[in-house]
């Protein structure tokens, strides 16, 4: 129970702290630096089944976290459409998992895995249409009031600001957080920020409970918040980025705001802060990948070209405005063909990364009235006509 450990601490990172050393004495490890997996996560997860949010959804979102695989599986073996947040956001919003044909149950145990996630899902695009009905998250320390304090990347934050942002869940959409007893304190209701996310139902090995938490969830992104860093390690963040920005809000990044970035980095003197104009070309997953801004073309072989296709571009677009479009979005290739007669365009990256990222970035992209088809182009390295130099 919550009395097996000491008062928490007076910050966030000291309840972290706390919680993870505590658990880590003979709880299966490691739990620092995550959502902490703990004996009795199974039946803890098996409370699910018995609440009627559960029992009314029909789209349930829950977090890849290993404590979270007993809720996976109640979903599946309910036959509710399940939906996981793809690792730190870096290919999209979500996977839906996709049981093969008469799975067995022990099929759908290994669907409810880690490994399974990668095996048997199909990514969710941001026109989907998706409904969740109910969330589930992960939790470092939560209190009996709902409030919330996650592993400290803000990733399950960022999660259902973006599930708003394009219209996934609604003010009442019920939150549910499973955790051991012990994860259970008291917190201050002042380390709150109005970017975390509460919780409406805490599920633990003995107990089950219901928060009635009045405190409002965030109502979307607050770009004021996010950093270039974070825009540039989320390519769905940039589309849903251009979308606002289209719609007419305000998308200020938080070190596009020189009082705020200035804030930001007495804050945290201990961390490295992105300068103010950063690199959209570094590759978060691999660091060495070139900027090719910084490549001269000559020099590089056609073979390690990728070319990423864009169809269905509207008869009155021009190649300026795609190009417009690209460089807001931070995926601006090294070449350009363009071909407007066959409302086509061909992008030509000098690495993978480049490409895929530039890929989800575009999934779910609207221009002049038209949802755009992008995808990997199979042999395409034309370079006739309409190629044009993208960084003149």
């Amino acid at each position: 129970m919550a009395a097996a450990l000491p008062p928490a601490g007076r910050s966030k990172g000291d309840i972290r702290e706390q919680v993870w050393e505590h658990l880590e004495a003979d709880f299966p490890r490691p739990v620092r630096g995550r959502i902490p997996n703990f004996k009795g996560s199974l039946q803890a997860c098996c409370s699910l089944r018995e609440l009627q949010v559960f029992s009314r959804a029909r789209e349930v979102k829950v977090d890849p976290d290993k404590p979270l695989e007993g809720a996976r599986l109640a979903a599946l073996q309910a036959r509710k459409t399940l939906l996981v947040p793809t690792p730190r956001l870096r290919t999209g919003l979500f996977n839906r998992i996709v049981p093969p044909p008469g799975a067995t149950k022990e099929m759908l145990r290994r669907c409810a895995t880690s490994q399974g996630v990668r095996d048997f899902s199909v990514p969710v695009g941001l026109d989907s249409k998706a409904q969740v009905d109910l969330v589930v998250v992960g939790s470092v320390a939560v209190s009996e009031k709902g409030w919330r304090i996650g592993k400290g990347e803000g990733y399950a934050d960022m999660e259902y600001a973006m599930m708003v942002s394009m219209g996934a869940v609604q003010e009442d959409t019920p939150v549910v957080t499973i955790v051991h007893d012990c994860q259970v304190l008291d917190i201050a209701e002042e380390l709150l920020g109005d970017h975390d996310l509460t919780v409406d139902y805490i599920l633990t090995p003995t107990r089950t409970i219901q928060t009635h938490c009045k405190r409002p969830k965030p109502q979307g992104i607050m770009w004021h918040k996010v950093s270039s860093e974070m825009l540039g390690k989320i390519p769905i963040l940039k589309t849903l980025r251009w979308r606002e920005k289209q719609a007419g809000k305000d998308v200020t990044l938080q070190d596009e705001h020189p009082a705020l970035a200035n804030t930001s980095r007495a804050a945290i003197p201990d961390r490295k802060v992105m300068a103010a104009n950063p690199q959209p070309w570094s590759d978060p997953v691999n660091p060495k990948s070139v900027n090719p801004k910084s490549v001269n073309p000559k020099s590089e072989g056609s073979d390690t070209t990728t070319t990423v296709y864009v169809g269905n571009l509207p008869g009155s677009l021009r190649a300026s405005q795609l190009k417009s479009a690209l460089r807001e979005l931070q995926v601006l290739p090294a070449a350009l063909k363009w071909q407007g007669a066959q409302h086509r365009a061909f992008l030509d990256y000098r690495d993978q990364g480049a490409a895929h990222r530039a890929l989800s970035s575009l999934q779910g992209l609207s221009l002049g009235g038209n949802a755009l088809r992008v995808e990997l182009a199979k042999s395409h390295r034309d370079k006739g006509q309409g190629e044009i130099n993208t960084h003149k």
